[in-house]
């Protein structure tokens, strides 16, 4: 069905985009995709995901949105509500595949070089900033506080204790907070 309306698709709420695409409206869906597509992508790619595992999982993560659409309630963004189910299903994945064990031991930045290349780290992009942390704790932050899970929810979702993902994610912005407040390297810090 063509959309049938006058004003620009832009202008309109997810949730209103949501009943006309929920009705047929093929513009209207077109517009949630468009929304939501690169941010859910990012964050998969935050979460560890390669580009093309990312691109997959976006899509059937859209995919099985726009199919849910009548439980879409737009108390969140269309793009905030699809990213947790991204990340549910990047987690199936995970899980199913079972890449990695949750329950290794991270490294301790204090302990992996001198204080003096700790501090000498360059000022971090939040993407590389994440990069640069184990990867338990890069999913944990990032369904923490990228996809907006619960620790108890990654919890279950990981088949993991919850002081493991409690742990994960207290560590895993300590040293963000680290990485990203550290000064360039050859900075001069004397004004």
């Amino acid at each position: 069905m063509a959309s049938t309306l006058t004003r620009p698709l832009a202008a309109f709420s997810d949730q209103t985009l949501a009943r006309l695409a929920n009705g047929g409206d093929r513009a209207a869906s077109d517009e949630l995709v468009r929304r939501a597509a690169g941010v859910v992508g990012d964050l998969l790619r935050r979460m560890g995901a390669s580009d093309a595992l990312a691109d997959d999982v976006t899509q059937d993560a859209l995919v099985t949105a726009l199919g849910s659409l009548a439980g879409y309630r737009g108390e969140a963004a269309f793009a905030t509500w699809t990213m947790k189910i991204a990340a549910r299903i990047y987690l199936r994945r995970r899980k199913r595949e079972a890449r990695f064990d949750l329950m290794a031991e991270p490294i301790d930045l204090e302990k992996a070089g001198r204080p003096e290349e700790t501090a000498s780290i360059a000022r971090l992009d939040l993407d590389r900033a994440l990069g640069q942390l184990s990867a338990p704790e890069r999913l944990c932050v990032s369904l923490c506080h990228g996809a907006g899970l619960t620790q108890e929810e990654i919890a279950l979702a990981l088949s993991t204790p919850l002081g493991t993902v409690k742990s994960h994610v207290t560590r895993g912005l300590k040293k963000l907070r680290v990485l990203m407040t550290a000064e360039p390297a050859g900075s001069d810090s004397h004004g």
